[in-house]
């Protein structure tokens, strides 16, 4: 509400407060609004393109790498692979639309959001209404599915609180199912272009990788498509690029695996090509290109165990019993397609906060502003800091999602495990570290004067490992010494490592498909994954992940899809009835196998996270199982009727 333009349709204009939802319904179409229309940009093809300068990837990468020499490269292949693959406009449809409840008390603002990222939400209100941080408080005890869509601060967060404090009331504001589309956000389209050359026995001679991808004309936002390119395979010759054009859409955002997921469909489809160009098994082609480090770096993985995912996976599959001929394989009058691809995601550890206490009754308190979005951070946090504190977890209480607690970053990038756990970690060790240490300098412990390296704590139990007759608990030791908690806060940074090593997840996943030949409907009855992503904290939690993640895959490639009305700019399936993503009838079996790999680098608590390397990869087997099931090679997601029976 800066000004009176208009930069795409389904912008906010204003909001009608009222005392009741039906009051605030009825007086809507009160409100009369005059447009003078202009020109829409909506074409990739003709909008205007940023600036070079404006277009940045995430984190450290450059906008555009060159490795050797891509010209020679490409003479020296013997055969090569040249095309464009293309992604089409997604919109993020949690369950939970965006919400927001904004109170004043005086001068202070608190906000109760789904979010995925409080302190993010807090300091974005605090600079916009020009506030003190202090005087923002942002709760979020549970993220109704976020998916990236919640990980900033959007416009409808600020209108509840400038209402809120027009009226001097507490304001609710939701968002419709059609308010979704355009307003916060989505993955935006990208048109990839993908040149791969190699030696007759597959060696990877030059690899070319250029993205374009839109944003709005808010902002110069990055779908960055091409990072995988740069550390995924060996290749002495190498360019990856990336730009942005602008349309009149709202402004794009992170959606599961941004960059990654897209990403990865040209990728692997080009490999799925090159592979068909060359006569060779998919797998051994990957093989034949295996990084054993960072090709665009130099530097050594943390740890690498895709080799191991691409073997589990297989052998789980059968793949070896693939006949490789498209069309070739038949369940009665259906088409079978096998395919299989890469996942990849960079594992990233952040800055944060945490502080755990142990109480006199030997119960303790661990809280961290972190947030729940589904992926069972509750549950992990939990156990990260019962495993530290030598309790069982339903004596340890984990609490999260508020900016008056110590501050960690946004749930998002698969950090969150590896980021807010590590604190989580630290500090549980350095209370119990303090405890043991009370216990050692008390006179009247079973503990005194013994070496602080000898003790051992178990169900909240203190007691020599030399000599375990000889403890005490938690709560005795506390209680007899005033009955003050034991807290301790560990603000955890990165270490060197993470300049020194390249940290990545790694996956397989191979895909079944059945096409009928006669109206070209897929059916996916089974998919099978492999990934490593460090250290295992639950299993069950983390295979939920993957699993969701496959599941996501299975829409990205075959049902999603925004459209837009390219004259006015309207989203024009802007509701679940139209907007289609995958359901439970959609979903055959996904065997999810999780290899379990040691990773001294990436963190003290050796995790990666997994919550988006399921998507990566996903989109590009099942295309690559269509291809092998019907011979038609779709380059343009999403993979409909008409460009199977076309």
């Amino acid at each position: 509400l800066q000004d009176d333009r208009v930069f795409y349709n389904g912008q906010p204009i204003g909001i009608v407060v009222a005392d009741t939802l039906e009051h605030a319904r009825a007086a809507v179409p009160l409100v009369r609004t005059s447009y003078a229309t202009t020109h829409a940009e909506l074409d990739m093809a003709t909008g205007p393109k940023a600036p070079p300068e404006n277009v940045h990837p995430t984190g450290d990468e450059p906008r555009a790498t060159t490795r050797g020499d891509i010209d020679a490269g490409l003479r020296d292949a013997a055969v090569r692979v040249d095309h464009t693959y293309t992604t089409p406009f997604e919109t993020h449809n949690p369950m939970e639309p965006h919400n927001t409840v904004a109170v004043w008390e005086g001068s202070k603002l608190t906000l109760y959001d789904s979010t995925q990222g409080v302190f993010g939400v807090r300091s974005t209100v605090a600079r916009t209404f020009s506030m003190q941080p202090e005087d923002v408080r942002v709760l979020s005890p549970f993220t109704g599915g976020g998916f990236g869509s919640k990980g900033g601060a959007w416009s409808h967060v600020m209108l509840a609180a400038m209402a809120a404090r027009q009226t001097g009331r507490p304001v609710k504001l939701v968002l419709t199912r059609r308010q979704m589309f355009g307003p916060v956000g989505g993955r935006p389209r990208t048109v990839q272009h993908v040149t791969l050359g190699a030696t007759s026995d597959g060696q990877l001679t030059a690899i070319r990788h250029t993205s374009t991808s839109n944003s709005s004309m808010l902002e110069d936002w990055l779908e960055p498509s091409a990072l995988q390119t740069r550390m995924l395979y060996t290749s002495p010759n190498a360019v990856t690029d990336h730009a942005i054009v602008r349309l009149n859409v709202g402004s794009p955002t992170f959606m599961r695996a941004p960059g990654e997921s897209t990403g990865t469909y040209a990728l692997e489809s080009a490999m799925d090509e090159l592979a068909v160009a060359l006569d060779m098994d998919p797998v051994a082609l990957r093989l034949r290109n295996y990084a054993e480090h960072d090709p665009q770096s130099g530097k050594p993985w943390s740890s690498k165990s895709l080799r191991e995912c691409y073997q589990i996976a297989t052998e789980r599959f059968g793949w070896s019993k693939r006949n490789p001929m498209p069309r070739s394989m038949r369940d009665g009058r259906m088409l079978v397609g096998w395919g299989m691809a890469t996942a990849t995601y960079p594992a990233r550890t952040l800055a944060s906060s945490t502080s755990a206490t142990i109480l006199p009754d030997g119960n303790a308190w661990v809280r961290a502003g972190t947030q729940e979005i589904g992926c069972g951070t509750y549950t992990i946090m939990t156990q990260i800091a019962a495993d530290a504190l030598g309790l069982p977890p339903e004596r340890v209480r984990f609490e999260l999602g508020d900016t008056d607690m110590p501050p960690a970053p946004v749930s998002a990038g698969s950090m969150t495990a590896a980021s807010a756990g590590t604190s989580v970690y630290k500090s549980a060790l350095a209370a119990r570290q303090k405890v043991i240490r009370m216990a050692i300098a008390d006179a009247q412990s079973p503990l005194h004067g013994a070496s602080e390296a000898d003790v051992r704590v178990e169900n909240g139990r203190m007691s020599l490992a030399s000599s375990p007759s000889r403890g005490e608990t938690y709560s005795a030791l506390i209680t007899r010494n005033g009955g003050t908690p034991i807290e301790a806060r560990v603000d955890s940074t990165p270490g060197p490592e993470q300049k020194e090593y390249s940290m990545h997840s790694f996956g397989a996943i191979l895909t079944e498909v059945h096409v009928d030949p006669d109206v070209g409907e897929i059916r996916v009855p089974r998919i099978v994954t492999a990934h490593a992503v460090g250290r295992v904290l639950n299993s069950r939690t983390l295979q939920s992940q993957i699993i969701g993640g496959v599941v996501w895959g299975i829409g990205m490639a075959l049902l999603e899809e925004t459209l837009i009305d390219p004259h006015m700019g309207r989203y024009v399936n802007s509701d679940l009835a139209e907007y289609q993503v995958p359901v439970n009838a959609d979903i055959g079996t996904i065997d999810a196998t999780l290899v379990d790999e040691h990773d001294a680098y990436v963190n003290p608590i050796g995790v990666k996270g997994g919550g988006e390397i399921g998507i990566t990869g996903a989109a590009a087997s099942l295309a690559n199982a269509v291809y092998h099931a019907t011979g038609k090679r779709v380059r343009d997601l999403p993979i409909t009727l008409d460009k199977i029976l076309g």
